[in-house]
C-alpha cells in the first residue's frame, strides 16, 4: 500500500469557505469550497431531489414516436432554470455565503440531478439504431435548444432588459 499524500495549504486560486475564519488550530483553517462537508451535503441532498423528480417525470411521460420527450423537456427546462438562477445569483455579487449554498444546493445539486447528459447520450444512441435521422435531430435539438433556453433564462432574470446599444437607439 502507498503512503498518504502530505496535507498542504490550499491552492490560493481556489475559493475558500469564508464562514470559517483562520485559527491557530490547523483543523479549522479555511479550506477550498469543494472540500467542505456542508457543501458536499448540499450537493448530495439536492442531487437526490433532482434525480427523484426526473425519474418521476420519465415514468409519467411516454416517448413519442420513439423519441424520449421527457428527457428532452427535462434538459430544456433545467437549462432555462439554471440560466435564471445563476444570473440572479450573479447580481448579488461574490459567490460566498448563502449565494454559494443556493448555487451548490439548487444549481449543482437539484438541477444537476434533474438534467441528464448521460440519459441523452444513451437515448440518442438507442434511437440511432432504428431511426438515425430522429436521433440526430434529438441530440442536436437538445443541445441547441438547451443553449437557447439558458440564454432565455439569463434574459428573463435581467427583467427583459435589452443590451445597452439597443436601449440607446430606442430611447433616441
Amino acid at each position: 500500500m502507498g503512503r498518504a499524500a502530505p496535507v498542504t495549504k490550499p491552492d490560493p486560486k481556489l475559493p475558500l469557505e469564508r464562514h470559517v475564519g483562520p485559527t491557530t488550530n490547523p483543523a479549522h483553517e479555511p479550506r477550498p469550497a469543494h472540500a467542505s462537508w456542508a457543501n458536499i451535503g448540499l450537493v448530495a441532498a439536492g442531487g437526490g431531489a433532482g434525480t427523484g423528480l426526473r425519474y418521476l417525470i420519465t415514468l409519467l411521460v411516454p416517448a413519442w414516436a420513439g423519441v424520449p420527450v421527457a428527457t428532452f423537456g427535462i434538459n430544456i427546462v433545467g437549462a432555462l432554470v439554471l440560466g435564471v438562477l445563476l444570473e440572479l445569483l450573479a447580481k448579488h455579487g461574490l459567490d460566498i455565503g448563502w449565494s454559494r449554498r443556493v448555487r451548490l444546493g439548487v444549481g449543482t445539486g437539484v438541477l444537476g440531478g434533474f438534467t441528464t447528459y448521460s440519459a441523452l447520450t444513451v437515448e440518442t444512441a438507442t434511437l440511432a439504431a432504428t431511426h438515425p435521422g430522429r436521433a440526430i435531430a434529438y441530440g442536436l435539438g437538445t443541445v441547441i435548444i438547451g443553449g437557447m433556453a439558458s440564454i432565455a433564462g439569463i434574459w428573463m432574470s435581467r427583467g427583459q432588459q435589452r443590451p445597452g446599444i439597443l436601449k440607446s437607439k430606442r430611447e433616441s
